[in-house]
């Protein structure tokens, strides 16, 4: 391809306001995320409608950084990714609507994006891809994994049937009376505890390559709940590393599983669970056993981004995807 492309990404699934420029789906030009996690700990979770005024008051604000930081000029620009769902409908609105102005004001091809494949692509930013590979994503609202056999192509292999990984995490830090988001602080915690709790693992069907932590949260909230009308005590630390190794060696072991059968060239991780320590050693550890090499994104990737959007947004332009100014949020959008 003789000339560069270039992409401008947009995201505002949940409660990060972020703008990227980059160039042919692997070069980072700006990267721009205004994050709401201020605004949402007091209520120890994500407040939709709170999510999507912040969006609306950042949007502007965040653009025009990423143009500064980038010192790109709408001419530089050959297309309008954006995050199309899923998410949160009204901040998907937010994200959307922008897009779709933006589009029609500047006469600029637009490219809507799946969410799940821009924390795919975000590995992408770091290394080239090689097929067929395998995608474990996880993160707050999804537990997938994705075998990908040339670019633009996903197909779901596993998935959660009930919670996401991390949001039996969030769940788990709140009994434990914890800050959201609750994840980074189970993680510290594990660190410091010893795994004295035989929490349940939930392995489903023999061949299955889906995942159900509804079981486990339930577990956990029960053996604290329990222990405390026994006047029993039991450390925070340890809770979080019995807690936090079941869900670890469910999702090594099904990804490691999964690599072996589909005879991948990669395994990635995806999502903002990704950034877990924990997870990554384990996988690390686990993977450097086979010949299979892994990857996983710097932690600035693992959470919401739009540079990861802009990347699949490139994939998508070169496929010959664009979207209509019709282009509607859809919270309940499928990877295919």
């Amino acid at each position: 391809m003789s000339k560069d492309t270039i992409i401008l990404g947009i995201e505002t699934s949940c409660d990060e306001t972020a703008v990227a420029i980059v160039k042919n789906g692997k070069e980072i030009i700006s990267n721009v995320v205004s994050s709401q996690i201020e605004s949402h700990k007091r209520f120890g979770g994500v407040v939709p409608e709170i999510a999507s005024r912040h969006h609306v008051e950042q949007m502007t604000l965040v653009l025009e950084q990423a143009f500064d930081e980038g010192q790109i000029t709408w001419d530089d620009i050959d297309a309008i990714a954006v995050t199309e769902g899923p998410g949160l409908v009204g901040a998907l609105l937010v994200g959307v609507n922008s897009a779709k102005a933006l589009a029609f004001a500047k006469q600029k091809p637009l490219v809507g994006v799946h969410h799940i494949a821009g924390h795919i692509y975000a590995n992408r930013l770091e290394q080239e891809f090689e097929f067929p590979l395998l995608a474990l994503i996880v993160s707050g609202g999804h537990t997938e994994l994705v075998l990908m056999k040339e670019h633009g192509q996903y197909e779901v292999i596993g998935e959660t049937r009930d919670d996401a990984a991390g949001e039996a995490y969030d769940k788990v830090a709140r009994m434990l009376g914890l800050a959201y988001p609750g994840g980074p602080h189970i993680d510290r915690l594990a660190h410091e505890g010893k795994e004295t709790i035989d929490f349940p693992r939930a392995w489903l069907e023999e061949d299955s390559y889906d995942f159900s932590f509804s079981g486990l949260k339930s577990a956990v909230i029960n053996k604290i709940h329990n222990a405390k009308q026994r006047g029993e005590t039991l450390k925070d630390e340890d809770i979080a590393a019995s807690f936090q190794a079941s869900v670890i060696e469910v999702l090594t072991k099904k990804t490691l599983r999964a690599a072996k059968e589909y005879k991948v060239k990669q395994v990635i991780v995806a999502g903002g669970v990704a950034a877990n320590k924990g997870l990554r050693i384990t996988l690390m550890n686990a993977f450097s056993e086979t010949n299979i090499p892994l990857y996983v994104p710097p932690l600035s990737l693992c959470t919401d981004n739009a540079a990861m959007i802009a990347a699949a947004g490139t994939v998508n332009f070169w496929n010959g995807k664009r979207t209509g100014l019709d282009l509607n949020a859809n919270a309940s959008l499928l990877l295919k």
